[in-house]
């Protein structure tokens, strides 16, 4: 019984209690105008009056009761609403505390160099994406949007690409850019402000960052069209975040996926924020149980086991090259920093629970899993902090020697052919520029 036909029901029983006591009233009045005639009477018609009352204040404590009973058993209408109610199924093949275990559907033969690897794919990475948070603060870059707490989610995915997938990114896909190949030092131009992307897409295949909130999943469902009607046998990979889903061109991208039978593989990060907004509050159902609505299967995998993102990756990317289809990869996991360097998560999100979900960090859970079956010694630790102690260096000298772009460059490309008013205005801005070096003579 739900409280809304609970409260359907308690309606029309006010009313016939409303009507009664009118009904009483009448009666009472008509018998207390003949009681005018005879005055004895009057005081034994009163407990009738009393008696319409009484029946009407207990016919609104019931229904009261149970409107109450209804509220406190949920029933239809809370389980109606919103996800907490079942936890949903999640991929896991290595627990917080680096154990290993196994999961019906996704299995994974992985040896000692290759975890190794994972291991230091996910150190590097981090220890990039915090010089970069730090060059931010010192002014050397306009805006940076941090990984942190994400890097099993992108290496895992990213290691389980060919390479003649082809990746659509976000703009926080710091890691899947490392395994593709990109410099991490190529990153920075566009959040120095110095060029549009600053690689090219096709030495790696790995499109340019995208700032437009879910706008790459449309660029990868066509791509992925197009590959399907070439007679192509790769995959294409779009990443997007738990924000980003609720945008228009995310359901259009599953749309026209669907329907062409792309292959293609929607790998969304949930870090359970999008910005300042829980994933709660942005979806009834868990994000990957959106597919089905689709025509096309999703999966949830814990987006902080590295292993278990390699696993499930590959079998979606795998699914696509065979021609069975799109798929959707929901990773779950946190975003432990702050949305971009323009963000306070403070204001808006609880200590306690960044501080359960520090315990679950990626790369302390592979570390303790190397640990306890010795795949990884002291001497292999050490080389790779003293790679990440390189790397960081590398980054903070090319970031303050890059060169600044050409000021007129800004006047390129506008239009495919010349036009009048760009002559005019690059003319301008020649003049004007030229005015600061003859006041400097």
């Amino acid at each position: 019984m739900t409280v809304e036909s609970t409260a359907e029901r308690g309606t029309p029983r006010r009313a016939t209690a409303t009507a009664a006591q009118k009904t009483a009233t009448r009666k009472t009045a008509t018998k207390k105008a003949g009681t005018e005639k005879a005055p004895g009477k009057t005081a034994a018609k009163k407990p009738t009056a009393r008696k319409s009352t009484a029946k009407k204040a207990a016919a609104g404590k019931a229904t009261a009761k149970r409107t109450s009973a209804a509220k406190k058993a949920p029933g239809k209408t809370a389980a109606r609403r919103g996800p907490a109610a079942d936890r949903p199924a999640m991929v896991q093949l290595l627990t917080p505390e680096g154990e290993r275990v196994d999961h019906p559907d996704y299995t994974l033969d992985i040896g000692a160099d290759e975890l190794r690897g994972l291991y230091r794919d996910m150190v590097l990475t981090r220890r990039f994406d915090a010089e970069a948070t730090s060059l931010q603060r010192q002014g050397e870059l306009g805006l940076w949007p941090s990984l942190l707490g994400q890097e099993a989610a992108q290496i895992g995915s990213g290691r389980a690409l060919h390479p003649g997938d082809y990746v659509f990114p976000t703009y926080r896909e710091h890691g899947v850019a490392w395994c593709r190949g990109v410099d991490p030092t190529l990153l920075l131009g566009m959040f120095r402000g110095v060029n549009h992307g600053g690689w090219d897409p096709n030495s790696n295949n790995f499109h340019l960052y995208t700032i437009v909130i879910g706008s790459q999943t449309l660029h990868a469902a066509g791509y992925a069209m197009g590959v399907a009607k070439d007679g192509g046998d790769s995959a294409v990979i779009a990443y997007f975040g738990d924000g980003a889903s609720s945008q228009g061109d995310v359901a259009e991208a599953f749309t026209f996926s669907a329907v062409y039978n792309a292959p293609i593989v929607f790998f969304c990060q949930n870090n359970q924020w999008a910005i300042s907004e829980p994933t709660e509050r942005q979806t009834r159902v868990p994000l990957y149980q959106r597919a089905a609505g689709y025509g096309f299967p999703g999966v949830r995998v814990d987006g902080n086991d590295v292993l278990a993102v390699l696993a499930v990756t590959r079998a979606a990317v795998e699914r696509a090259r065979s021609g069975q289809g799109p798929m959707l990869v929901e990773a779950f996991t946190y975003r432990m920093g702050a949305h971009t360097t323009s963000d306070d998560p403070t204001r808006y999100r609880p200590d306690d629970e960044l501080a359960q979900w520090e315990a679950k960090d990626p790369i302390l859970r592979l570390r303790r899993h190397l640990d306890a079956t010795g795949a990884a010694d002291e001497a292999f630790y050490a080389a790779v902090e003293e790679e990440s102690d390189a790397l960081g260096r590398r980054v903070r000298e090319t970031i303050r020697t890059m060169p600044d772009p050409d000021s007129m460059a800004i006047f390129e490309h506008v239009y495919a052919d010349g036009h009048a008013l760009v002559d005019e205005e690059r003319a301008q801005y020649a003049a004007y520029l030229a005015s600061f070096e003859q006041e400097e003579n």
